[in-house]
């Protein structure tokens, strides 16, 4: 059980995913580890309408940066729900990685 404004539920509150790390890999692609521990990637093409235009020039989409567990560019004027990037983003097997 849980208690959420006032009611009580029987189910087990839902954990907020949130993002631990991002590193911008090439032109708007993200390395981005969440919560669960899932590291993925994110391509930010998805993102479509007047306030992503920005992330279209790189000095914008080259420097993303964390606040409070949510992807932020251009000094916190563009965000990104944390759940929408685990959802369009694609499983990074690491253990494909073949170094020579």
């Amino acid at each position: 059980m849980h208690e959420e404004n006032g009611i009580v539920y029987s189910d087990n509150p839902e954990v907020m995913l949130t993002v631990l790390e991002i590193k911008h890999m090439y032109s708007g692609v993200y390395l981005i580890k969440f919560s669960n521990n899932e590291i993925r990637l994110f391509d930010s093409t998805v993102l479509v309408g007047e306030v992503f235009e920005p992330l279209k020039r790189p000095e914008i989409y080259e420097n993303p940066k964390l606040e409070f567990g949510i992807v932020t560019w251009d000094n916190g004027q563009i965000d990104c729900s944390p759940d929408y990037m685990f959802e369009h983003s694609f499983e990074y097997n690491t253990s494909e990685i073949v170094v020579a």
